[in-house]
Parts: C-alpha cells; sequence; structure tokens
C-alpha cells in the first residue's frame, strides 16, 4: 500500500485508500489509524464489521479492477478475470432458466438427502439455496457446459448465502453517505465549537480524511459527530 501511493503520489493521483468494505488490509489501515493500538495489533475477521462481503473466493472480484486501474494486474490475468465474471454470471443466469420437474431423475438424489417428494417444479437457482444440496450435485442432472470449479464454488456461495449478502451491501450503501464525506484535511479543530475536549485533541492529532474515519475515532463521542457535521454543512 505504502509503494502503490508512493507512486500516486508521484504521478500527482488521488491515493489509494481501500474501506471496510473493500479488503482486510483497508480495516486494518483504518483501524490503525483512527484507534491506534498500545500492543501489537492482530487483525481479527471479528474486527472487521463487513466480513460477510470479505470473504477469500471473491477477493479477485473486489479487487481486480482496482489493481487494473492502477496497472498492478497484467493484462492476462485481468482477462482472465473477466473471463470467469462473464462464466459467474452465465451460470447464475442458466440456474434460474433451468427447473426440474416432480418426476426428474434427481428427485431421487433429494430423497437421499432427506427431502419429501416434490408436488411441483422447482428452478436449480432454488435448489442451491436448500441445505446439503450442492451446486455440482444439480450440475450432474443437466447438460450445462463445462465451467471452471472456482466460478461454481463462487456462484454456489453466492446463491446460498444470498439474502444475507444483500443485507450486509445495504448496510455499507446506507453508512455511504456519510462515510465518505470528505473531510477538509487543513480544518482547523480549534475553531469548532462545542467539540469535547478529547474530541478536538484526538481530530487534530489523526487529521481523519472522512466523517466515516472520524466516527471511529476513540474519544470521539456522538455529540462531537452532531457539532462537527454542523460546522461542514454551514461551511
Amino acid at each position: 500500500m505504502a509503494g502503490i501511493n508512493a507512486a500516486l503520489k508521484c504521478q500527482h493521483k488521488e491515493p489509494l485508500i481501500l474501506g471496510r468494505d473493500q479488503a482486510y488490509i483497508g480495516v486494518m489501515i483504518d483501524d490503525l489509524v483512527t484507534k491506534g493500538t498500545e500492543e501489537p495489533y492482530r487483525l481479527l475477521t471479528s474486527r472487521a464489521e463487513h466480513r460477510l462481503l470479505l470473504r477469500h473466493d471473491n477477493a479477485e472480484k473486489r479487487l481486480s479492477e482496482i489493481g487494473h486501474s492502477i496497472a498492478l494486474l497484467n493484462k492476462k490475468r485481468y482477462q482472465a478475470y473477466l473471463q470467469n465474471e462473464e462464466s459467474f454470471h452465465q451460470l447464475a443466469q442458466l440456474l434460474r432458466d433451468i427447473r426440474f420437474k416432480p418426476k426428474d431423475s434427481i428427485m431421487n438424489h433429494l430423497l437421499e438427502k432427506g427431502y419429501t417428494q416434490l408436488n411441483e417444479g422447482i428452478s436449480a437457482y432454488d435448489l442451491v439455496k436448500r441445505p446439503h444440496i450442492t451446486l455440482k450435485d444439480i450440475l450432474r442432472y443437466t447438460d450445462l457446459p463445462f465451467f471452471l470449479d472456482e466460478v461454481i464454488d463462487a456462484v454456489e456461495i453466492e446463491i446460498k448465502y444470498e439474502g444475507y449478502i444483500i443485507k450486509a451491501q445495504k448496510e455499507v450503501k446506507r453508512l455511504e453517505a456519510t462515510e465518505h464525506l470528505k473531510l477538509p484535511f487543513d480544518i482547523d479543530y480549534s475553531d469548532v465549537d462545542n467539540l469535547s475536549i478529547e474530541g478536538r485533541q484526538k481530530l487534530s492529532k489523526i487529521r481523519p480524511l472522512t466523517f466515516g474515519q472520524a466516527s471511529r475515532i476513540s474519544g470521539v463521542n456522538p455529540s462531537d459527530l452532531v457539532v462537527l457535521k454542523t460546522y461542514l454543512n454551514r461551511k
């Protein structure tokens, strides 16, 4: 990250700051800058409030476009990513289109897994959502083209946890309005009336770049944030 931003600064470009919903290194840097540490820092998943979005299977999806935009992802690797993304969406759509009927042979597999006989048809997409049913199991009963294992696994995870993932994404969007509200780096917090003494000291020391970062600083209480928001609106 230091090397990336040194290079971007030499090119007179904006620094790369990864959000807490984009990468664990974004969580780590934000924690160290805003909260500090008196002992060795350990990055645990519990530190990331958006950990459902920070999965190992979607790292490529989260970071490839960013890596490509700053010339860290070569053309071959980027093209492979784009192909995987296309395959991902293609497979997901095919699963929505496929419908199994109660008399299809896959029903024997469902009975073996402990499910009761279906009375009506069901899409392959909805079937994947069921516990103990894997996408690879279902693909054996279709004539779909070949897909890479990593694509199959990624689609299965997205389908099985779809409800939770959508909820997490909505929460990120809800927070975006204030999270990315930029704070002037040269703001003089001694001029901001009604800030608590500790809040003013912490804000002056850490110099947060966004309102969201300021909200995570230990010692900056909710009333300080209200005062700061009012000050920014007035400015």
